[in-house]
């Protein structure tokens, strides 16, 4: 096989879109990546660019009708980015509309170069990206496309695209995948039969009263309850996670599971009694439960024991990151003696998770996960229309006014951002501080964070820890060098201090505090999920609220402040699912409403009473006699 790489709309104006998904740095980055690849291979490479004149007016319809000038001929907007940018012997197509050729004239193009497949990366996956990919599809080509070096201002059209494009053929692969010659990424229908049929089978016979589903989780509590040191030695193997916070997790865990009964011991789904009519809530079916591996057992068990405790049967999904706690939790299910079938694991990826999710038997769905996560699962739900529950991250700030206890805020702030390197969606990733007590609060949180121990996970006393993954270290770090490559500055290096153990060596990133004054920059606006926090400096309080809001996430927010008045001005303007006051943005209290506002959530939230909302549904009951 012979490739030729196609990059298209990668043009300047196209990657400032401000609802660009994924962020343009990444897809600049790996597309990049490709590039350079290809080069050292010799391989074909092609440009593709839309160019705009004004004399003659070449414009697309619907850019004439919203007065769009954009990638107009000879200005900066038109062209690529340095690293893109093409070289002697690299072609370059000009194109006014979706279309850079027709079928044929890609396949002739394709053979005058002597390739037989294309590689595609660029942007408008939805549009120009689609088109392309069709008509090189059509012209019998091989078609791959670097699923990490796409993006597009309509993310929920983009999803239906991918699925499109897959469903013919299509191969969507990362450029890593590409690299390494993986073809991994071939369409295919995995086969759940065996996994859908027992759930389906389970909740047939899984009509039990309020005392029996209490009984299956206390089994289940007194099977976890000496496996908490067990699970936290394998968090801290598998994931990095320190391991003082995964005995915390099993904690919890227990704490929550033990308010799960309890309150399923109050309830009473049956019936809900009118003159000539009962309401009712009923059981979905099968509710397919998607984890991430951050908190592989509280979020598992947060999910799945309200799911059963209701009258569902689950078929899970965990991260592979985690994949032997997931089996080791899926064990103590077994030992816990539940019905068969009524929890069936399924261990795999994201194509294995979208594919759950298209299942035709499962009634519901909910999700931990990344907003690129959360689009494919809010595409796959409304397209089937069934219910979705979807906590989707956070990008948190907290507002530090100069009326606050400052050193409390920085110690508390430096953990909240810090600890567990950074790898939870409640932690702090920005702290606005207005200008009279930047500096202070800044030396003040500088000392706060070098006080955090770095060490091996499995030692009891350490903070932070290395990175899940060197691949998830490499992608933080290349975030902090764009920042810092556009204009932003580093106030806290300090890699050079850290001595860690040689086989975490290469998943290691210190703990790092950025300036930003750009609102609109990516490390701002996109969520690290690392050990990085962003400095805002502000002038005046409603500078404050409106950075405060200025992202599209709203998952947690704090204030720090003496102030009752400001206090009840950020409870009432903050755009987020939690807030807090003089606390940092982290954690959350066992069995409180869990959820996020804007792109953070879809649905109910987790946890509490809103169990119950998720996992059941109302059903009315007209009769004139009780049956």
């Amino acid at each position: 096989m012979r490739p030729l790489l196609i990059l298209v709309d990668l043009q300047q104006d196209y990657l400032n879109c401000s609802d660009l998904e994924p962020h343009a740095g990444l897809v600049v980055q790996e597309a990049t990546k490709l590039l350079v690849w290809c080069r050292e291979r010799g391989m074909p490479i092609v440009h593709v660019w839309t160019t705009v004149s004004s004399t003659p007016d070449n414009r697309m319809p619907h850019w004439k009708q919203a007065n769009i000038w954009q990638c107009v001929e000879g200005t900066l907007g038109h062209q690529p980015p340095a690293p893109l940018l093409p070289i002697e012997g690299e072609s370059v197509i000009h194109k006014t509309g979706l279309a850079a050729f027709t079928p044929k004239d890609v396949g002739d193009f394709a053979q005058r170069l002597g390739a037989d497949a294309a590689i595609v990366a660029g942007v408008k996956t939805h549009a120009c990206v689609r088109q392309l990919a069709l008509d090189a599809w059509h012209a019998g080509l091989t078609v791959w496309i670097a699923s990490d070096a796409i993006a597009s201002d309509e993310p929920l059209h983009a999803v239906t695209t991918r699925r499109y494009l897959e469903a013919r053929g299509v191969k969507l692969l990362s450029s890593a995948e590409i690299i390494a010659g993986l073809d991994n990424g071939t369409a295919r229908k995995l086969d759940l039969t065996r996994p859908m049929a027992a759930a389906v089978n389970a909740c047939r016979g899984y009509e039990v009263t309020n005392r029996a589903r209490a009984d299956l989780i206390c089994g289940l509590i007194e099977i976890l309850t000496p496996e908490v040191e067990h699970f936290a030695a394998l968090m801290a193997n598998e994931i990095s996670k320190p391991i003082r916070f995964g005995r915390t997790e099993g904690q919890q865990s227990l704490e929550m599971l033990q308010n799960i009964v309890s309150r399923a011991e109050r309830q009473d789904l049956s019936t809900e009694e009118h003159d000539d009519y009962i309401v009712r809530r009923r059981p979905h079916g099968v509710v397919a439960i998607i984890t991430p591996w951050n908190n592989p057992v509280y979020i598992a068990l947060g999910k799945i024991v309200p799911a059963i405790l209701y009258g569902n049967a689950v078929v899970w999904k965990p991260a592979p990151e985690a994949k032997m706690v997931s089996r080791h939790l899926f064990q103590c299910f077994v030992k816990a003696n539940w019905p068969d079938g009524l929890v069936q694991l399924l261990e795999g990826g994201q194509r294995e998770a979208q594919a759950l999710m298209n299942e035709r038997s499962i009634a519901a769905v909910t999700i931990t996960g990344s907003s690129a996560a959360g689009d494919s699962a809010y595409e796959a739900c409304a397209r089937r229309r069934i219910p979705l529950q979807a906590e989707l991250g956070g990008n948190n700030a907290s507002i530090v006014w100069f009326d606050a206890d400052l050193q409390e805020a920085a110690r508390k702030i430096a953990a909240g951002a810090f600890e567990m390197a950074g790898q939870r969606c409640t932690a702090n990733r920005r702290v606005i501080v207005p200008e009279p007590c930047l500096d202070e609060f800044v030396g003040l949180l500088v000392r706060a964070t070098m006080s955090l121990k770095w060490g091996d996970p499995l030692d009891g006393d350490t903070d932070i820890g290395p990175l899940v993954s060197v691949s998830h270290r490499d992608r933080v770090a290349w975030t902090v060098d764009r920042a810092l490559g556009s204009g932003g500055r580093k106030l806290l290096p300090l890699g050079e201090q850290l001595a860690m153990v040689e086989e975490h060596a290469g998943k290691v990133y210190p703990p790092t505090i950025l300036f930003s004054h750009d609102a609109a920059s990516e490390i701002v606006q996109e969520e690290t999920f690392g050990p990085v926090l962003v400095v805002q400096p502000v002038e005046a309080w409603e500078d404050a609220i409106r950075l405060c809001n200025g992202v599209r996430q709203g998952l947690a927010a704090a204030v720090f402040t003496a102030s009752r008045d400001r206090v009840r001005d950020f409870l009432q303007r903050a755009r987020a699912g939690i807030l807090k006051v003089n606390e940092a943005t982290a954690g959350a209290t066992v069995d409180a409403p869990f959820g996020g506002w804007k792109a953070s959530g879809v649905g109910p939230p987790e946890h509490g009473a809103f169990d119950l909302e998720f996992f059941t549904r109302p059903q009315t009951v007209y009769c004139n006699k009780r049956f």
